[in-house]
């Protein structure tokens, strides 16, 4: 008889997500442990992980890398590179408890930092500030052996592991954090290894992603990002995923109603017949980005600093439902994973196949 871990379950993986509409640090971090622990038989161990948002608010305006050492020599390179050109504010060893469920756990430091704009200006020239964080991260993450930044935004951050999520949530203490944003995964992979960088989310300034899928254009979607300045070191799709929103929202300034547009793009059919201008701009989008369609069964989880994107693939072959509460709203793959952390939920919906569920913070002007 074949166990759990000895057989291929393709609609394995979980997600889940909370979100507060109007920006306020009220989430703990034990709510989305609790929320992605129901979905445990959807994991096999190999990974699990959280990103939340809000809860460095005494270091909002700096940025936060999370980072793995293999040793200290690796660690030491890295520092030296970041002390080059960073003015590091603070720099500690992330807090964790020991968990007997994580093992071989690397080194893993936390850095709150603001580049040196003269000092980069004398080497490099006149640069964008998140361009340079992003070729700061993709030029460790490359070079510096032993070394990988898998968080790099303003007041969020990602805390992934090998293990069960809520085995990983105990260990990174979550609910020491308050926020108004969190997503979590909970990782059953089939086609690549389970070790501590391959945990979702993958994350890249204030991007982070949780994925549930199993994407057929991942070397298509590979070849035209990498001609863009991204490294895909990792060799999974969901990397790709987080470059492709960078490279749409940041570089391009895509809203996400028009990623949504491009990376779930409607049928053809469905497009003819969209009213005249919007079926103009659908085949624009679709014909000009054709190679950043993402194909194959998926749902996704975009945080961003300024709220949630959730997807489905077109023909919906994952599942996901969201729900509110008051100013809350939460988004799983399964309701029992919304009702585990808010038992009275209301307005209970499943979004159709490509349609984006995007919520955006409204903060109140103080």
């Amino acid at each position: 008889m074949l166990r759990e871990g000895q057989i291929r379950i393709p609609a394995g993986c979980a997600i889940s997500g909370i979100i507060h509409r109007k920006g306020e640090n009220i989430i703990n971090g034990r709510q989305i442990v609790d929320s992605i622990a129901v979905m445990h038989d959807r994991s096999n161990g190999l990974g699990g992980g959280f990103a939340g948002y809000g809860i460095y608010p005494e270091y909002a305006d700096l940025y936060a890398f999370h980072v793995f050492y293999d040793d200290l020599r690796a660690r030491q390179e890295t520092e030296r590179y970041l002390d080059r050109y960073f003015d590091v504010v603070n720099m500690s060893r992330i807090p964790v408890r020991k968990n007997p469920a994580i093992k071989d756990e690397p080194l893993i430091w936390r850095y709150f930092v603001n580049p040196i704009f003269t000092k980069i200006q004398e080497e490099k020239g006149e640069i964008d500030e998140q361009k340079f964080i992003v070729d700061t991260v993709f030029y460790i993450n490359t070079y510096i052996e032993g070394a990988y930044i898998f968080s790099s935004g303003k007041n969020m951050g990602v805390f992934k592991a090998v293990g069960f999520p809520e085995d990983v949530g105990d260990f990174y203490k979550l609910e020491d954090y308050n926020g108004y944003c969190w997503t979590a995964h909970g990782r059953y992979p089939t086609n690549t290894p389970g070790w501590w960088g391959g945990a979702h989310p993958f994350a890249l300034l204030d991007y982070s992603i949780v994925h549930n899928g199993e994407i057929s254009s991942y070397d298509a979607n590979r070849r035209f990002i990498e001609m863009f300045d991204y490294k895909c070191n990792l060799l999974t799709d969901t990397e790709v995923i987080t470059y492709i929103i960078d490279y749409l929202n940041r570089k391009q300034g895509f809203d996400f109603d028009d990623i949504a547009k491009i990376i779930a793009a409607p049928f053809w059919e469905e497009i003819d017949a969209l009213p005249e201008e919007e079926a103009k701009r659908c085949k624009i989008l679709r014909n000009t980005f054709s190679s950043l369609l993402i194909t194959g069964p998926f749902s996704i989880m975009c945080g961003f600093t300024d709220g949630l994107m959730a997807l489905n693939d077109r023909l919906k072959l994952r599942s996901m439902v969201a729900g509110e509460k008051d100013d809350v709203v939460y988004i799983a793959s399964e309701e029992s994973a919304i009702r585990a952390v808010c038992p009275d939920v209301e307005n209970i919906w499943a979004p159709k196949g490509g349609e984006p569920i995007i919520i955006r913070v409204e903060r109140e002007e103080k």
